[in-house]
């Protein structure tokens, strides 16, 4: 676990997922934001247990979206704790099971490793009607006084950041990422670095850029975000300007120059999928490959039987059964070359 600032702790799952620990000023009341992947539920209880007390729990879950890697295990959680989830009102759709979002773009320019990924990731929904409760109009986040939360989609429609005004301590959720999130080891490595989060998974370009843009404004001394490590003093803000700034559109992918359209009721328009050339690719290259190994094992067979004094057979074209003139079976091959020691 890290300290992000007082009060705030990022706590680091499966090496590049965070869940963030927020205890405003009431000792003792606490919120989680997020609930890392399916399956790190125990991870997040045993560290609230060590960071309050054995068997705390916090007042609520909040959300900044609904993706798997922040919403997956937010159902056993509300079950073990007996708390309400809290997102925005666009997320509900994708966290009530009424609609899914819109599918990766493993074709975006410079979508790196996360991007071949993205194309075994199954559609992202989740069920939490019995859970989950819309976030309210105000700014101030619900158990969370002296907080704001902020509208940033681009990335996912009801996607929010949390900000500290005080402190200037920001959350950023996946509007931007504090990892190279282009690169499967960078996120791993948890080297530093403000860069554009969730390439493959932005729907719509021009609201990640216009997120960016606000969050840069807050010149926020601490940040914590969805995936990465934490970034404080100086080069928070300077590295979020930066991104601001000199924002890398990609130049293609299906979400670019054509956004998904989305509303309270899920998704309302998908621009045509491009087309994938990777799947082709793969296939030619699987087949060449197999090619390979069969031609190899023809070949070592061959060598072995000839080093047993046998015929070496290559060559073989199909089998044949056929009766002789007495009435004998025959069986044979058509077309066998063969060399004999």
């Amino acid at each position: 676990m890290e300290k992000v600032a007082h009060g705030v702790t990022q706590l680091t799952i499966q090496r590049f997922v965070n869940v963030y620990f927020v205890e405003p000023d009431t000792a003792g009341k606490w919120v989680l934001i997020d609930t890392g992947l399916p399956g790190s539920a125990k991870t997040i209880i045993a560290a609230a247990d060590e960071l309050f007390y054995p068997g705390s729990h916090p007042e609520a879950i909040l959300l900044t979206h609904g993706h798997m890697d922040h919403a997956g295990s937010a159902q056993e959680l509300a079950e073990h704790w007996k708390v309400p989830v809290i997102a925005h009102p666009l997320e509900l759709p994708f966290l009530t099971g009424k609609a899914v979002y819109p599918p990766a773009d493993p074709t975006v320019e410079n979508g790196g490793s996360l991007a071949f990924v993205s194309r075994f990731f199954p559609p992202q929904s989740f069920q939490l009607s019995d859970y989950v409760q819309p976030l309210p109009e105000d700014s101030e986040p619900p158990f969370m006084p002296g907080w704001q939360w902020l509208h940033v989609p681009g990335h996912a429609p009801g996607q929010v950041a949390f900000f500290h005004p005080a402190d200037k301590t920001l959350l950023g959720a996946d509007a931007f990422a504090t990892a190279n999130h282009e690169s499967v080891p960078s996120l791993l490595l948890q080297k530093p670095q403000i860069s554009v989060a969730g390439a493959p998974f932005n729907y719509d370009w021009e609201s990640v850029h216009a997120s960016v843009v606000t969050l840069s404004n807050l010149e926020p001394q601490a940040i914590g975000c969805g995936h990465g490590p934490v970034i404080k003093g100086p080069e928070a803000a300077a590295g979020l300007t930066a991104l601001a700034q000199s924002f890398p559109t990609p130049k293609h992918g299906r979400y670019v120059s054509d956004p998904a359209r989305i509303d309270a009721d899920g998704v309302q328009y998908l621009p045509p999928a491009p087309k994938d050339k990777l799947p082709q690719q793969a296939a030619i290259v699987g087949a060449a490959t197999v090619a390979l190994i069969v031609t190899a094992a023809v070949l070592m067979n061959n060598s072995n039987k000839k080093k047993a004094g046998k015929p070496a057979y290559a060559n073989v074209r199909h089998g044949f059964t056929r009766l002789t003139q007495t009435g004998r079976e025959e069986r044979g091959v058509n077309e066998i070359d063969y060399d004999e020691e």
